[in-house]
């Protein structure tokens, strides 16, 4: 081998060994599969190639990427471009094998096969390729097909290089022993890279899988936090999207690679894994008298009750006057009866109302429901006269806002904590390390009045105040509550920003959040049309 050929060679070796590197950095597996096969063509000089995977069931090859230069095909891959070959069965259906395909044939017997004239070959049926061919005006002629194992010794695939090429004249020879060995060489190192990347995927893929249902036990416990379980992590990665495409303010220098992106998507699902220890009855409190059902029944019949002690009470004393018959003590006994009736009513409807809990409790409605219940009493069923209504239900139908009381807020407060405890006890790869962080601040404010840790704006990392902006948003816009009605862009907007001003989220990523049109994102895709109104942003402070 004279000097020229062997520097080549030395060229080729280092090329190989720098090709080798860098498929071990490539994270995409269309990009992997790509680079696998461009690298072969490049290191013996190919005009054409094909890179076939092995099927999941295994008993055929399927067309992952197809190139040839002088064509100009590309085809498969990152090009978009579907290869609508089908597929080269690797047995006959007798179950023999079938040898007359070069690629199944390479595949089965683990063996590469080097052609020098695909035209002049026997043993292999190049018919396909004649009808290609002619079609095209093409002449395939050299062909190297090397098999690609696994470490386990499994076929993952095949490389097909077609019609080698003279580096000095630019004709079609055969491929070399050299050409061979390096390719290979780079099959072998190509099939380390793309197990190992096949395996990282598949690991990904089981983690996601467990995260999604982590979240499909939440839905099942409670249809009400199911989808919020989806949208808080959709509406967060919209927001870190325009923050990432802002070029002015504060936020300017923020960039995520696919890494950050990963990690940020994985604590928005993640971010209420901790719900799952919530009581069902809890999460899907509608009334304020609900527990495992709505006791507003129980105080109906309270009422009920009264109403027949009122009549049977009438009725005794009716008959007290019997004797004397005097019909206009009788009429004053029915229209005190009445009255009564109406008063009984009027005290059963408004706790009715006051059971709901979808507006603010105004001090006066809580002080009549305190009145009903110690100036009415009734007879229980054990024959008691006691308080028309126990202190749980007083405490309970008087909460100022929403349907939950003090407690049943801590319980629910408590998912945050479960949800930190939860994820920090994971062994996290150093690419997911900051998951617990994002997903346990949601609840956080920026004063420092949040929960559960009391952290400050500083203390928070950028992600976490913005699953913070979702989560609230989300919130406010959810059709799915059991105790509210989803809110319309304007009135949600109006809320956040008085939030804003009071500390609770970040000034700067709100800002991001109206003027890139987020919030307008979101509620096209993910809102009923009539929450869609339109949003006067200057009103709202953004000149």
């Amino acid at each position: 081998m004279g000097n020229e050929s062997l520097a080549s060679l030395f060229r080729r070796l280092e090329q190989l060994n720098g090709i080798g590197a860098a498929l071990s950095r490539e994270r995409d597996i269309d990009r992997l599969l790509e680079n696998i096969l461009e690298a072969a063509r490049a290191i013996t000089g190919a005009d054409g190639g094909t890179l076939y995977s092995v099927t999941e069931d295994g008993t055929a090859l399927k067309f992952e990427i197809v190139r040839t230069d002088s064509l100009g095909i590309r085809l498969g891959g990152t090009t978009g471009k579907p290869i609508t070959f089908p597929n080269l069965p690797l047995r006959h259906a007798d179950g023999s094998p079938n040898d007359s395909l070069v690629a199944a044939h390479a595949a089965i017997h683990d063996r590469t096969v080097n052609i020098a004239d695909a035209y002049s070959a026997e043993g292999f049926d190049f018919s396909g390729t004649r009808t290609f061919d002619a079609r095209t005006g093409y002449r395939s002629q050299s062909f190297l097909t090397v098999p690609m194992k696994n470490h386990d010794h499994e076929l993952i695939g095949v490389l097909q290089l077609i019609n080698a090429l003279d580096p000095l004249t630019g004709e079609v020879t055969a491929f070399s022993e050299a050409d061979q060995g390096l390719a290979e060489s780079l099959a072998s190192q190509a099939a380390i890279a793309l197990t190992n990347r096949l395996l990282i995927t598949q690991l990904e893929r089981l983690f996601e899988s467990f995260v999604n249902l982590i979240n499909l036990a939440i839905d099942e416990k409670s249809p009400y936090t199911g989808g919020h379980c989806q949208r808080v992590p959709a509406l967060t990665m919209m927001l870190a999207e325009a923050v990432t495409a802002t070029t002015q303010g504060p936020l300017a220098g923020f960039q995520m690679t696919d890494r950050d992106r990963y990690e940020l998507k994985m604590a928005g699902l993640l971010h209420d894994c901790g719900k799952i220890t919530t009581p069902v009855h809890v999460v899907d409190k509608a009334t304020k008298l609900q527990t495992i059902y709505d006791r507003i029944g129980l105080v109906d019949t309270r009422f009920e009750v009264l109403k027949r002690d009122a009549e049977l009470a009438a009725l005794r004393r009716q008959l007290a006057l019997r004797p004397v018959v005097d019909a206009q003590a009788e009429g004053r006994e029915q229209q005190a009866l009445q009255q009564e009736i109406h008063a009984l009513q009027e005290d059963r409807e408004f706790l009715r109302r006051c059971n709901t809990g979808t507006e603010a409790m105004q001090p006066e409605d809580q002080q009549r429901v305190r009145d009903i219940a110690d100036l009415r009493s009734w007879r229980n069923p054990q024959g008691v006269q006691t308080s028309f209504l126990t202190a749980e239900e007083v405490e309970n139908l008087t909460i100022r806002a929403g349907t939950l009381n003090q407690a049943e807020r801590d319980i629910i407060n408590h998912h945050i904590v479960a949800t930190i405890k939860m994820l920090e006890t994971l062994p996290w790869p150093r690419h997911l390390k900051n998951v617990p962080e994002y997903a346990g601040g949601h609840h956080e404010r920026m004063d420092g009045k949040g929960y559960p840790r009391g952290l400050t704006r500083e203390q928070m990392s950028l992600q976490a105040r913005m699953m913070g902006i979702a989560d609230i948003f989300e919130a406010l816009t959810a059709v799915d509550r059991p105790y509210k009605k989803g809110m319309a862009l304007s009135q949600a907007l109006a809320i956040m920003c008085r939030m804003r001003d009071n500390g609770h989220i970040d000034p700067d990523l709100f800002e991001v959040f109206v003027r890139q049109g987020v919030y307008l994102r979101y509620g096209q895709e993910f809102l009923d049309p009539e929450q869609v109104d339109t949003v006067d942003i200057a009103a709202l402070g953004f000149a």
